[in-house]
């Protein structure tokens, strides 16, 4: 479960910084809760759960879609209206895959730095496929999804996709907090998929599970894309989408970098620009 941006709520503090919080976070992090969570959330006696989730996170939703929700996961899982996002014109523009709050890094020796806490190797976010090798001396971006934000994601690019590969694990918060003290990227329920993209290069996405969020749905298999199709969605929680880029293929905006250093996630919403493809198609 991921929360909005600011001081880290006094339930995370006491579960990841307290010896009994600790003992209880074990059991928290298993799917089986996580699992049946998604049950509750899923059913008509959930409804009554909307109104409050609305009025709480300051919901917009003259954003969305009009949509009779049956239970709480299908009004978390909102439609947004299309010309809320709209998609860069030129398509040799990035643009985010999703909304969130993204910190970029660049990849050294095939190693990730998310914080300086936590190292995370290329090999190890995605499962020790060959494929990581691809992305030595690339780009990491980290979309860090909070419980306000749209919870569907894109295809950045057209291209060919691979199959979708699910790494079983736990299900930590991908609050800050969390990640001082937990390799979540690599210990957390996630799923990637490779793409060959037509402007980028080979890409992979990686979607990363979170605290009460047991499902990743992502709807196709391997086969062709389209930039801008939806490529998938995540049940209730905040969670994070990874993306990883090849070395030289885009020319990112060095601000992100920058604030990413400094401590600074940077708000942004599907379809924003980010960068340039070094090559376009």
């Amino acid at each position: 479960m991921s929360a909005q941006p600011g001081k880290e709520s006094a339930a995370l503090v006491f579960l990841y910084r307290t010896v009994p919080g600790r003992m209880l976070l074990k059991l928290l992090i298993g799917r089986g809760l996580s699992r049946a969570a998604g049950r509750v959330l899923s059913s008509p006696v959930s409804r009554p759960l909307i109104a409050p989730f609305i009025r709480k996170n300051g919901i917009d939703l003259t954003d969305y879609a009009e949509e009779d929700y049956s239970c709480f996961n299908d009004f978390f899982c909102r439609r947004i209206r299309p010309e809320r996002r709209p998609l860069p014109a030129d398509p040799a523009e990035l643009m985010a895959p999703c909304d969130g709050l993204l910190s970029a890094y660049r990849i050294t020796d095939g190693m990730v730095l998310p914080i300086k806490q936590s190292r995370y190797s290329v090999s190890e976010l995605l499962g020790m496929d060959a494929a990581a090798r691809r992305f030595r001396d690339g780009v990491c971006l980290v979309f860090r999804l909070c419980v306000d934000n749209y919870h569907r994601y894109c295809y950045i690019d057209d291209g060919q996709k691979g199959p979708n590969v699910f790494l079983p694990g736990v299900l930590h918060t991908v609050r800050p907090i969390a990640l001082e003290s937990v390799p979540v990227f690599v210990r957390n329920c996630r799923e990637y998929t490779i793409m060959v993209t037509a402007r980028f290069g080979t890409v992979a996405q990686i979607e990363v599970g979170a605290l009460l969020v047991g499902r990743i749905d992502n709807h196709d298999g391997a086969g062709p894309i389209r930039r801008g199709e939806e490529k998938g969605r995540f049940l209730y929680g905040g969670s994070t989408v990874v993306l990883l880029l090849e070395k030289d293929r885009v020319a990112l905006d060095e601000a992100l970098f920058t604030a990413t250093a400094n401590g600074i996630e940077t708000p942004v919403v599907m379809g924003q620009v980010l960068g340039r493809a070094a090559f376009p198609a």
